[in-house]
Protein backbone atom coordinates (compact mmCIF):
# COMPACT_ATOMS: atom_id res chain seq x y z
CA UNK A 1 0.00 0.00 0.00
CA UNK A 2 1.62 3.10 -1.24
CA UNK A 3 2.60 5.82 1.86
CA UNK A 4 1.29 8.79 1.55
CA UNK A 5 1.89 11.85 3.19
CA UNK A 6 -0.78 11.46 5.97
CA UNK A 7 0.63 8.28 6.84
CA UNK A 8 3.83 9.18 7.30
CA UNK A 9 5.54 8.34 11.06
CA UNK A 10 8.82 10.27 11.96
CA UNK A 11 11.99 8.96 11.50
CA UNK A 12 13.21 6.36 14.65
CA UNK A 13 16.08 7.48 14.32
CA UNK A 14 17.51 10.67 12.59
CA UNK A 15 18.42 10.69 9.15
CA UNK A 16 21.03 13.38 8.24
CA UNK A 17 22.31 15.19 5.82
CA UNK A 18 26.19 14.90 4.82
CA UNK A 19 26.26 18.77 4.32
CA UNK A 20 26.20 21.13 7.03
CA UNK A 21 28.33 23.67 9.04
CA UNK A 22 28.27 24.72 12.74
CA UNK A 23 30.64 26.97 14.19
CA UNK A 24 31.39 27.68 18.61
CA UNK A 25 33.22 30.72 20.06
CA UNK A 26 34.19 29.71 23.48
CA UNK A 27 36.26 32.17 26.01
CA UNK A 28 38.90 30.54 28.02
CA UNK A 29 41.37 31.87 29.88
CA UNK A 30 43.95 31.57 27.30
CA UNK A 31 41.95 33.69 25.05
CA UNK A 32 39.19 32.92 22.89
CA UNK A 33 38.84 29.39 21.51
CA UNK A 34 37.10 28.99 18.11
CA UNK A 35 36.02 25.69 16.32
CA UNK A 36 33.91 24.94 13.62
CA UNK A 37 32.99 21.82 11.54
CA UNK A 38 32.18 21.91 7.97
CA UNK A 39 31.11 18.59 6.25
CA UNK A 40 30.21 17.64 2.30
CA UNK A 41 29.26 14.87 0.22
CA UNK A 42 31.82 11.99 0.72
CA UNK A 43 31.99 7.97 0.00
CA UNK A 44 33.23 7.36 4.00
CA UNK A 45 34.47 9.43 6.74
CA UNK A 46 36.99 11.70 5.27
CA UNK A 47 38.70 13.63 8.14
CA UNK A 48 40.98 17.21 7.84
CA UNK A 49 42.18 19.23 10.39
CA UNK A 50 43.40 22.87 9.80
CA UNK A 51 44.91 24.56 13.01
CA UNK A 52 48.11 25.03 14.24
CA UNK A 53 50.42 23.03 15.89
CA UNK A 54 50.06 23.89 18.77
CA UNK A 55 46.77 21.48 18.66
CA UNK A 56 48.11 18.56 17.39
CA UNK A 57 48.31 16.60 21.08
CA UNK A 58 44.05 17.06 20.76
CA UNK A 59 44.20 15.51 17.13
CA UNK A 60 43.81 11.99 18.50
CA UNK A 61 40.90 12.87 20.97
CA UNK A 62 38.92 14.87 18.34
CA UNK A 63 39.39 12.12 15.59
CA UNK A 64 37.65 9.51 18.05
CA UNK A 65 34.95 11.79 19.04
CA UNK A 66 33.79 12.91 15.50
CA UNK A 67 33.84 9.23 14.63
CA UNK A 68 31.64 8.92 17.51
CA UNK A 69 28.96 11.20 15.98
CA UNK A 70 29.77 11.37 11.73
CA UNK A 71 29.70 8.16 9.47
CA UNK A 72 30.14 9.53 6.42
CA UNK A 73 31.14 12.69 4.51
CA UNK A 74 34.15 14.74 4.17
CA UNK A 75 34.73 17.12 7.28
CA UNK A 76 36.97 19.82 7.26
CA UNK A 77 38.08 20.81 10.93
CA UNK A 78 39.10 24.15 12.17
CA UNK A 79 40.74 25.45 15.70
CA UNK A 80 42.29 28.85 16.65
CA UNK A 81 42.85 30.10 19.37
CA UNK A 82 43.08 34.42 20.23
CA UNK A 83 45.24 34.88 23.02
CA UNK A 84 45.49 37.43 25.35
CA UNK A 85 48.32 39.31 25.16
CA UNK A 86 50.21 42.83 26.17
CA UNK A 87 50.86 44.67 23.32
CA UNK A 88 54.33 45.66 24.60
CA UNK A 89 55.24 42.65 24.10
CA UNK A 90 55.37 43.10 20.59
CA UNK A 91 59.40 42.10 19.09
CA UNK A 92 60.87 40.87 15.86
CA UNK A 93 62.99 38.91 15.80
CA UNK A 94 66.35 40.09 14.88
CA UNK A 95 68.55 37.32 13.84
CA UNK A 96 66.15 36.28 10.88
CA UNK A 97 65.53 39.93 9.98
CA UNK A 98 69.39 40.18 9.57
CA UNK A 99 69.50 36.79 7.83
CA UNK A 100 67.19 38.72 4.80
CA UNK A 101 69.41 42.10 4.79
CA UNK A 102 72.13 40.02 4.24
CA UNK A 103 70.55 38.11 1.76
CA UNK A 104 69.46 40.88 -0.06
CA UNK A 105 72.62 42.34 -0.40
CA UNK A 106 74.63 39.91 -1.49
CA UNK A 107 72.42 39.22 -4.32
CA UNK A 108 72.53 42.62 -4.96
CA UNK A 109 76.20 42.88 -4.90
CA UNK A 110 76.69 39.64 -7.31
CA UNK A 111 74.16 40.77 -9.91
CA UNK A 112 75.38 44.72 -9.69
CA UNK A 113 71.40 45.57 -8.82
CA UNK A 114 70.27 48.90 -8.22
CA UNK A 115 67.50 49.17 -5.20
CA UNK A 116 66.54 50.07 -1.72
CA UNK A 117 65.31 47.58 1.30
CA UNK A 118 61.47 48.49 1.62
CA UNK A 119 60.59 48.17 5.88
CA UNK A 120 56.95 47.34 4.95
CA UNK A 121 57.88 44.17 2.65
CA UNK A 122 60.40 43.28 5.28
CA UNK A 123 57.62 43.62 7.99
CA UNK A 124 55.30 41.20 6.14
CA UNK A 125 58.10 38.19 6.51
CA UNK A 126 56.61 35.55 7.92
CA UNK A 127 57.52 34.95 11.61
CA UNK A 128 59.12 38.15 11.70
CA UNK A 129 57.12 39.47 14.64
CA UNK A 130 57.29 37.92 18.46
CA UNK A 131 54.72 38.05 21.30
CA UNK A 132 56.71 37.73 23.97
CA UNK A 133 53.83 37.73 26.22
CA UNK A 134 51.76 35.19 24.79
CA UNK A 135 49.70 33.16 27.64
CA UNK A 136 51.19 29.72 27.99
CA UNK A 137 48.74 26.73 27.24
CA UNK A 138 47.21 25.47 30.41
CA UNK A 139 46.59 21.96 31.13
CA UNK A 140 42.95 22.37 31.13
CA UNK A 141 42.50 23.37 27.21
CA UNK A 142 42.34 19.90 26.38
CA UNK A 143 38.81 19.43 27.88
CA UNK A 144 37.90 22.79 26.68
CA UNK A 145 38.80 21.73 23.16
CA UNK A 146 37.06 18.66 23.67
CA UNK A 147 33.60 20.32 25.35
CA UNK A 148 34.04 22.92 22.58
CA UNK A 149 34.18 20.59 19.90
CA UNK A 150 31.26 18.41 21.63
CA UNK A 151 28.95 21.61 21.77
CA UNK A 152 29.75 22.10 17.89
CA UNK A 153 29.56 18.41 16.86
CA UNK A 154 25.81 18.77 18.37
CA UNK A 155 25.18 22.33 16.12
CA UNK A 156 26.54 20.49 12.95
CA UNK A 157 24.17 17.27 13.53
CA UNK A 158 21.10 19.24 14.26
CA UNK A 159 21.63 21.04 10.84
CA UNK A 160 22.50 18.06 8.99
CA UNK A 161 19.17 16.34 11.02
CA UNK A 162 17.50 19.09 9.17
CA UNK A 163 18.57 18.80 5.71
CA UNK A 164 18.06 15.13 5.71
CA UNK A 165 14.19 15.99 6.76
CA UNK A 166 13.66 17.88 4.14
CA UNK A 167 15.47 15.31 1.65
CA UNK A 168 13.44 12.45 3.41
CA UNK A 169 10.36 14.75 2.36
CA UNK A 170 11.14 15.24 -1.21
CA UNK A 171 12.04 10.99 -1.19
CA UNK A 172 8.48 10.26 0.04
CA UNK A 173 6.65 12.64 -2.78
CA UNK A 174 9.18 10.38 -5.28
CA UNK A 175 8.37 7.10 -3.55
CA UNK A 176 4.43 7.70 -3.33
CA UNK A 177 4.03 8.67 -7.23
CA UNK A 178 6.15 5.91 -8.05
CA UNK A 179 3.78 3.18 -6.08
CA UNK A 180 0.57 4.94 -7.82
CA UNK A 181 2.22 4.20 -11.13
CA UNK A 182 3.33 0.65 -10.13
CA UNK A 183 -0.78 -0.25 -8.98
CA UNK A 184 -1.97 1.39 -12.70
CA UNK A 185 0.71 -1.11 -14.15
CA UNK A 186 -0.56 -3.85 -12.34
CA UNK A 187 -3.92 -2.88 -13.01
CA UNK A 188 -3.55 -2.51 -16.79
CA UNK A 189 -1.64 -6.24 -16.50
CA UNK A 190 -4.70 -8.08 -15.40
CA UNK A 191 -7.16 -7.11 -18.43
CA UNK A 192 -3.95 -7.62 -20.68
CA UNK A 193 -4.78 -11.29 -21.94
CA UNK A 194 -7.64 -10.46 -23.96
CA UNK A 195 -5.64 -8.18 -26.03
CA UNK A 196 -3.10 -10.89 -26.53
CA UNK A 197 -5.80 -12.91 -27.80
CA UNK A 198 -7.14 -10.42 -30.08
CA UNK A 199 -3.45 -9.39 -31.80
CA UNK A 200 -2.77 -13.65 -31.73
CA UNK A 201 -6.20 -14.13 -33.65
CA UNK A 202 -5.28 -11.50 -35.99
CA UNK A 203 -2.17 -12.69 -36.45
CA UNK A 204 -3.12 -15.93 -37.63
CA UNK A 205 -6.06 -15.34 -39.17
CA UNK A 206 -3.92 -13.21 -41.65
CA UNK A 207 -1.55 -16.71 -42.19
CA UNK A 208 -4.81 -18.89 -42.44
CA UNK A 209 -7.28 -17.42 -44.57
CA UNK A 210 -10.29 -18.39 -44.40
CA UNK A 211 -9.13 -21.94 -42.49
CA UNK A 212 -10.98 -22.19 -39.48
CA UNK A 213 -8.78 -21.10 -35.94
CA UNK A 214 -8.83 -23.90 -33.09
CA UNK A 215 -10.06 -22.21 -29.83
CA UNK A 216 -7.79 -24.17 -28.27
CA UNK A 217 -4.54 -23.86 -30.26
CA UNK A 218 -5.97 -20.43 -30.18
CA UNK A 219 -5.99 -20.60 -26.38
CA UNK A 220 -2.29 -22.16 -26.35
CA UNK A 221 -0.71 -19.81 -28.21
CA UNK A 222 -2.13 -16.97 -26.27
CA UNK A 223 -0.97 -18.59 -22.98
CA UNK A 224 2.68 -19.04 -24.44
CA UNK A 225 2.94 -14.98 -25.38
CA UNK A 226 0.77 -13.77 -22.14
CA UNK A 227 3.43 -15.90 -20.42
CA UNK A 228 6.38 -14.14 -21.99
CA UNK A 229 5.22 -10.99 -21.13
CA UNK A 230 3.41 -11.49 -17.98
CA UNK A 231 5.35 -8.77 -15.70
CA UNK A 232 3.45 -9.61 -12.82
CA UNK A 233 6.52 -10.91 -11.00
CA UNK A 234 8.36 -7.67 -11.88
CA UNK A 235 5.72 -5.26 -10.49
CA UNK A 236 5.82 -7.48 -7.02
CA UNK A 237 9.35 -7.28 -6.64
CA UNK A 238 8.89 -3.66 -7.72
CA UNK A 239 6.34 -3.20 -5.30
CA UNK A 240 8.22 -4.71 -2.66
CA UNK A 241 11.25 -3.18 -2.99
CA UNK A 242 9.46 0.35 -2.79
CA UNK A 243 7.31 -0.49 0.24
CA UNK A 244 11.10 -1.28 2.13
CA UNK A 245 12.13 1.74 0.74
CA UNK A 246 9.59 3.63 2.81
CA UNK A 247 10.13 0.86 6.02
CA UNK A 248 13.77 2.44 5.93
CA UNK A 249 12.94 5.75 5.90
CA UNK A 250 10.66 5.10 8.94
CA UNK A 251 13.42 3.41 10.93
CA UNK A 252 16.46 6.34 9.96
CA UNK A 253 19.43 5.62 10.78
CA UNK A 254 22.20 5.49 8.39
CA UNK A 255 20.74 4.95 5.25
CA UNK A 256 22.91 5.98 2.15
CA UNK A 257 24.67 2.73 1.04
CA UNK A 258 21.54 0.50 1.44
CA UNK A 259 19.13 2.85 -0.12
CA UNK A 260 21.87 2.90 -3.13
CA UNK A 261 21.44 -0.99 -3.39
CA UNK A 262 17.25 -0.94 -3.47
CA UNK A 263 17.33 1.67 -5.97
CA UNK A 264 19.70 -0.70 -8.60
CA UNK A 265 16.91 -3.10 -7.55
CA UNK A 266 13.96 -1.19 -8.35
CA UNK A 267 15.45 -0.05 -12.07
CA UNK A 268 16.19 -3.81 -12.60
CA UNK A 269 12.49 -4.17 -12.24
CA UNK A 270 11.66 -1.40 -14.22
CA UNK A 271 13.86 -1.83 -16.82
CA UNK A 272 12.59 -5.87 -17.40
CA UNK A 273 8.57 -4.49 -17.51
CA UNK A 274 9.45 -2.05 -19.96
CA UNK A 275 11.55 -5.22 -22.46
CA UNK A 276 8.29 -7.08 -22.01
CA UNK A 277 5.58 -4.66 -22.57
CA UNK A 278 7.13 -3.60 -26.20
CA UNK A 279 5.53 -3.93 -29.26
CA UNK A 280 1.57 -4.53 -27.69
CA UNK A 281 0.06 -1.50 -28.67
CA UNK A 282 -1.99 0.80 -26.85
CA UNK A 283 -1.81 -1.11 -23.37
CA UNK A 284 2.39 -1.67 -24.30
CA UNK A 285 2.68 2.12 -24.72
CA UNK A 286 0.69 3.02 -21.74
CA UNK A 287 2.91 0.89 -19.99
CA UNK A 288 6.15 2.31 -21.21
CA UNK A 289 4.56 5.81 -20.39
CA UNK A 290 4.63 4.38 -16.38
CA UNK A 291 7.56 3.01 -16.88
CA UNK A 292 9.63 5.81 -18.09
CA UNK A 293 7.92 7.76 -15.13
CA UNK A 294 8.93 5.42 -12.51
CA UNK A 295 12.71 5.26 -13.82
CA UNK A 296 12.17 9.02 -13.53
CA UNK A 297 10.85 8.74 -9.80
CA UNK A 298 14.24 6.38 -9.09
CA UNK A 299 16.58 8.75 -10.39
CA UNK A 300 15.21 11.49 -8.72
CA UNK A 301 15.17 9.45 -5.31
CA UNK A 302 19.01 8.36 -6.25
CA UNK A 303 19.88 11.97 -6.36
CA UNK A 304 18.55 12.91 -2.90
CA UNK A 305 19.98 9.40 -1.34
CA UNK A 306 23.54 10.59 -2.54
CA UNK A 307 23.07 13.21 0.29
CA UNK A 308 22.06 11.37 2.58
CA UNK A 309 24.99 9.87 5.27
Amino acid sequence: MPVNSETRAEARSPIRSMTGYAVVRKPTSAGELTVSLRSVNGRGLDLHFYSNSEFASFENSARTLLKQHIARGHVEIRMALSRESDGNGISYNRDLLARYIRVFEQARADFSLQGTLDLNALFSIPALFENTRDVALHNDLDTELADALALCLEELNAFREREGRELVSAIHIELEALERAAAQISAIRASALPQFQQRLRERLSTLLGDNAISESRLAEEAAVLADRSDIQEEITRLTVHAQELGRMLCEGGELGKKLDFLLQEMNRETNTVLSKTSGIGETGLTITNLGLAIKANIERIREQALNLE
